[in-house]
């Protein structure tokens, strides 16, 4: 493997992992990954980027073979996806300095034993000089742990963000292509960002004030067109919800499916965009795509011995757990004889901050009476949605 050339001096090592499948044991990864290095050569000296997973630490060294010296090693954050092969690249350049800030120098040293001695910590704007090079450290705290940190190489341009802005993308290409790289950045804002965005309206005015040709994230491609990149990230973490409802549910005999596709004609018929997503078959990258835009969340669940559907309960967890931007929630569903479904449903979202629309549960298979209410709730879902600046 070559370093591939971003701009004079700045150097790609892209460890693509392709047939990996799962992140963080939880994450489905229909196209693979990477992990993303950076090499800065100066006139005097030279910087490393962040690293790679250790279960491909030998594509990185492939990378290095024709690099005599390492002066600095960047460490932009600690998780090992990026920091696990800083070990070993200490051991093939014994001379080389960890830079980092001195959270994330905390979680080195908690996390992979890399001595004190081995760091020189930065605060937020310090600078390093390379020999007509100059990395400026920016601080992004919390996207997505409390230590991250990113680099603006003045010179040339171009922000290293680490886990910001990237997308899990294994792919051949240097510099990404809007088509390609949108939805995987969107399912990776989705199951990684979201629950921050407080944090990314933040770090994008912080970001407003540089003048970037290049944004090099640790996952996935170069970005050449920031602009493109950063108004999509408005669009999720700042703007209002979008003209959207989610109906995520589950059916055991029917009687809940009936209700559903109540719901979602009734819906479209009164100009309400529907996503519509059977649990039965869950990929968590694509109920958290789904929660990105929507201004409603309906879940649809069975009673199972007088609770909420398992597949159910847990996408409710999941929907706390990324924190949405949705302002209305609601359960529909059946039981046999009794149950507390929607009690169960609605212990499980303390984190979204929503309205709660009156639920529909029905016993048995629903009655035109019970069709009559998710009609009802349609009505109103419509209603509350024309408060919704943003279309589907």
């Amino acid at each position: 493997m070559e370093p591939v050339k971003i701009t004079e001096g700045v150097y790609s090592l892209r460890v693509n992992h392709f047939n990996r499948r799962l992140f963080d044991s939880l994450i489905p990864l229909p196209e693979g990954t990477s992990y993303n290095a950076y090499l800065v050569k100066g006139s005097e000296k030279t910087a490393l980027l962040d690293s790679a997973d250790p279960e491909k630490a030998e594509v990185l060294f492939d990378y290095l073979k024709g690099v005599e010296k390492i002066d600095y090693v960047v460490a932009h954050h600690a998780e090992q996806d990026h920091s696990g092969s800083i070990p070993l690249v200490l051991e093939k350049y014994p001379a080389a300095r960890v830079v980092t800030n001195p959270k994330c120098k905390e979680f080195l040293m908690t996390h992979l034993h890399i001595p004190a001695e081995k760091f020189t910590e930065v605060k937020d704007g310090d600078t390093l000089q390379l020999g007509g090079k100059t990395l400026e450290f920016v601080y992004l705290p919390w996207v997505h742990w409390p230590e991250t940190m990113g680099t603006y190489l003045r010179e040339d341009k171009c922000l290293f963000t680490c886990d910001f802005f990237g997308s899990h993308l294994a792919t051949g290409e240097l510099f990404s292509e809007e088509h390609v790289v949108y939805e995987p950045m969107k399912r990776y804002y989705a199951e990684i960002m979201m629950p921050f965005r407080s944090n990314i309206k933040s770090h994008l005015e912080k970001l407003a004030k540089y003048d970037i040709k290049f944004i090099a994230p640790s996952h996935g491609p170069v970005h050449r067109n920031p602009k493109f990149i950063m108004d999509i990230y408005r669009d999720w973490a700042v703007s209002g919800p979008h003209n959207k409802a989610v109906v995520a549910y589950i059916s055991m005999h029917g009687s809940t499916y009936m209700l559903v596709n109540r719901l979602v004609s009734r819906l479209q018929e009164r100009g309400v965009c529907v996503e519509k997503l059977n649990l039965d078959q869950l990929d968590e990258g694509r109920v958290a795509m789904a929660l990105v835009d929507a201004a409603t969340i309906v879940i649809g669940t069975p009673t199972v011995l007088t609770a909420a559907h398992p597949k159910a309960v847990y996408a409710a967890h999941l929907a706390n757990l990324l924190r949405p931007k949705a302002k209305f929630v609601s359960v529909i569903g059946s039981f046999g004889w009794g149950g507390r479904a929607v009690e169960t449903i609605a212990g499980l979202i303390p984190n979204i901050k929503a309205e709660v629309l009156k639920p529909v549960m029905v016993k048995g298979r629903p009655t035109e009476a019970d069709l009559k209410q998710i009609d009802d709730l349609a009505d109103l879902i419509a209603e509350r949605h024309r408060t919704m600046s943003v279309p589907c």
